[in-house]
């Protein structure tokens, strides 16, 4: 059975394949095409020039956004409650997310790591976040 998400995600550099409606990149850099091996080929790719135009989008949509991010106050996403609704927000690797994204979104939540790396790949982080959103979501 396949399952349409009502979920966009957002990150600058992200290779999204099947569960989402849309990538959206947020910000001046651009879609990296090489790195996201023609993702926009088969997947909606949607470029929001700041933080406000996304959110007045997601606004639009009635989306929540929720941030994907081990910053400090995050929860841990196996624990929380996502919301049908959402639009899932990634930043770029290393950085992550902006003060600005963090600050609009109404929640952040972090994907629980052990060891010393602070960091996972978007493409990984993606895949866990969208699992645990459809874990909450969609009927066995």
């Amino acid at each position: 059975t396949a399952y349409e998400i009502r979920l966009s995600l957002v990150g600058s550099e992200m290779c999204i394949r099947d569960s989402a409606k849309a990538v959206h990149i947020v910000g001046k850099r651009k879609w990296n095409r090489r790195g996201a091996m023609v993702t926009d080929r088969y997947q909606h790719v949607r470029h929001h020039p700041t933080v406000d135009d996304f959110i007045q989008w997601a606004g639009n949509e009635a989306l929540s956004v929720i941030g994907i991010d081990n910053v400090p106050g995050s929860e841990q996403i196996e624990k929380a409650e996502i919301p049908k609704n959402c639009v899932l927000v990634f930043g770029q690797e290393g950085p992550g997310l902006s003060e600005e994204m963090i600050d609009a979104s109404l929640k952040v939540l972090a994907i629980t790591q052990y060891g010393s790396t602070r960091s996972i790949n978007a493409g990984v982080a993606s895949g866990i976040a969208m699992y645990e959103w459809l874990s909450q979501h969609v009927d066995r």
